[in-house]
């Protein structure tokens, strides 16, 4: 765990020095965060107007001016749009030692989490230590764990939460606080996370069938909501959103969505040539087969967060191609994805992934020569595994005629995996003693 933990930590370490973007060192998203943790670390205050009028995030930011986030409210108020516990978290390291030490704060986050998944795929569901050391090395040492290891979203403490949780809920006690807490902390982080919160809330309940839990539950979510309506003027944080005055707060999902089109997405998020998981760590694809022998093991606890999480990507987030490192919606449940396969093909995933590693790796070295950026220019990285990858990967960005062919080949080919991998598994066991067959499938519901 302090191996991998190490590895986890050093790899998002390296990113710091890569910039956001080409004017500054943050963007987008982060300075909003960066900015409210500073005004609680200063002025225990979620109001960043006055941080906004001095320009605080010049040093970090740039010059250029921050695009317009904030509703001016009541009084002049200006609360960013975005839920306030990463910003509580990163108030001491900001206020301390600034943006460098907000981000080496998310880096130990990440080893943290590295530490924990290690920690649950070997006893929750006993993968061998060595293969299972190896293979969180690996994804740790790669994208986008390692990115998001740095990057000041609530992507990595989500991620974290959403673990913890999972070891947690295959304990063989439950405790009803940490279970509680941890799901209380997912929305807090993020409403975009209350998919995952409310599957594992439904796990957590259906294993205890405590009205204790359900009430305090219950009483968290309405304090959430009550707390929005008082501070935001919604029910979400968007409310305050400059860009969802005219449209509301939900138009944050799209004015006029295309659900079928973004099915796409579904297949997308895996193998999308810029955007996919599989172009910047090829050892992703190893999910499928993966997801083919979990549902034979009925492994609910895995597979119904990481499919909440995954849906939530495809058909709630406005986009997949955003200004953001590819994988960004999906790092919450990367972890329960990860022990899925370590489950399945431990060893495969470690070679497989050194792939993955060397990209990133190049990732840095280019991003430090200021060749390309985190959220710009990345897909010019020189190194010659994604340069080589992505060609068999179709890309969304273009017309039907585009990305039709690869598109249909891979979701076929995906489809055709998983049914696979489920059918070899009963083959398997169909030729295995009844005794044995009842300890896997009692291993496989936990």
């Amino acid at each position: 765990m302090a191996a991998v933990a190490v590895v986890a930590t050093g790899a998002a370490l390296l990113g710091i020095g890569v910039r956001a973007r080409f004017g500054g060192h943050v963007a987008v998203d982060e300075p909003q965060y960066l900015l409210t943790a500073l005004s609680i670390f200063e002025d225990f205050s979620l109001d960043i107007d006055d941080e906004l009028d001095a320009r605080r995030w010049i040093p970090w930011a740039g010059t250029g001016g921050l695009p317009v986030q904030t509703e001016v409210l009541e009084g002049g108020r200006q609360i960013s749009p975005h839920d306030p516990l990463l910003p509580i978290l990163l108030a001491l390291p900001m206020g301390l030692g600034g943006w460098v030490a907000a981000k080496a704060a998310l880096a130990l986050m990440a080893g943290a989490l590295a530490a924990l998944t290690l920690w649950t795929a070997v006893r929750r569901f006993d993968v061998p230590v060595k293969p299972a050391t190896a293979g969180v090395a690996v994804a740790a040492a790669s994208a986008p764990l390692a990115v998001y290891g740095q990057q000041v979203y609530p992507e990595l403490p989500a991620a974290l939460a959403t673990v913890a949780c999972v070891a947690v809920l295959t304990a063989p006690r439950i405790n009803l606080w940490a279970v509680g807490a941890l799901v209380t902390a997912l929305p807090w982080l993020s409403v975009k996370y209350v998919p995952v919160a409310a599957v594992l809330a439904g796990i957590a309940l259906w294993r205890t069938r405590d009205a204790r839990l359900a009430a305090g539950l219950a009483a968290m979510g309405a304090l959430y909501l009550a707390v929005h309506r008082w501070v935001w003027g919604g029910w979400t944080v968007y409310a305050s959103g400059d860009h969802f005055q005219q449209s509301g707060e939900f138009g944050v999902m799209g004015f006029d969505p295309d659900y079928v089109g973004r099915s796409l997405r579904l297949i997308g998020l895996l193998v999308d040539r810029g955007y996919g998981l599989a172009a910047w760590q090829p050892a992703w694809l190893l999910l499928l087969p993966a997801v083919g022998l979990a549902l034979y093991r009925r492994r609910w606890v895995l597979l119904l967060p990481l499919l909440a999480g995954w849906l939530t990507a495809t058909f709630v987030a406005l986009t997949m191609h955003g200004y953001w490192w590819p994988g960004r919606q999906l790092v919450v449940v990367l972890p329960l994805a990860l022990i899925l396969i370590l489950r399945s093909t431990p060893r495969l995933w470690a070679w497989l992934g050194l792939i993955g590693v060397v990209t990133y790796g190049w990732l840095i070295a280019d991003g430090l020569a200021v060749r390309i950026t985190w959220v710009s220019g990345f897909e010019a990285v020189g190194s010659p595994f994604y340069q080589a990858i992505r060609w068999i990967l179709p890309d969304y960005r273009l017309g039907w005629n585009g990305f039709w062919p690869l598109h249909v080949t891979w979701l076929v080919l995906s489809i055709a995996t998983i049914i696979w991998r489920f059918r070899h598994e009963k083959a398997r066991q169909g030729r295995r003693g009844p005794a044995d067959r009842a300890l896997a499938d009692a291993h496989g519901m936990q």
